[in-house]
């Protein structure tokens, strides 16, 4: 069998972190953590990943709603080994994450900042809303989601299938 090679994000992205802008998104080190992927198809094609901490430890759900109960947000390790921002709202995991990827050119974004209520990309200025909802150019698109299923206390992330919630049916 193949292993499974994911990419766990090396610098956290929690305020204060302190992460200089021109770390991008390939600021990585890969981690061969074949044993924690999701089915993986015949094909090859990974269905569902267990998100993983930076060392590649995969993230336990309670304790992690537990420590972002506050709405804090921060990166695991996900899909295709790219970092994903998983969000929490009243101590329970959204339903889904967020590609830490601006859509302009490619940037790891900034940490949520409360007080503007944005997550903001360090290269171009591109703002996102806790959604990841695109609300300043130059970034063309929202972020890239991911749907997030939590089963035996283990966070699984797979591609996200379902119609964009953030995109206006009018």
């Amino acid at each position: 069998s193949k292993m499974t090679r994911l990419f766990v994000v090396v610098a956290s992205l929690a305020l204060g972190s302190g992460l200089e802008p021109q770390v991008g998104r390939r600021a990585v080190v890969a981690t061969s953590v074949g044993s924690v992927a999701g089915a993986v198809p015949a094909q090859g094609a990974v269905e569902s990943v267990v998100a993983t901490d930076r060392r590649g430890v995969p993230v336990v759900a309670s304790q992690w709603e537990a420590e972002h109960a506050s709405g804090r947000t921060d990166l695991v390790g996900g899909l295709d080994g790219e970092p994903y921002i998983l969000l929490t709202e009243a101590g329970k995991l959204e339903g889904y994450a967020l590609k830490a990827e601006c859509t302009h050119l490619g940037c790891l974004v900034g940490p949520y900042d409360p007080m503007r209520q944005r997550f903001v990309c360090p290269c171009h200025g591109s703002e996102y809303d806790r959604t990841g909802a695109v609300v300043r150019g130059p970034a063309p698109k929202s972020l890239k989601l991911a749907k997030v299923d939590v089963v035996d206390d283990s966070i699984y992330l797979s591609r996200w299938a379902d119609p964009d919630f953030r995109e206006s049916t009018t």
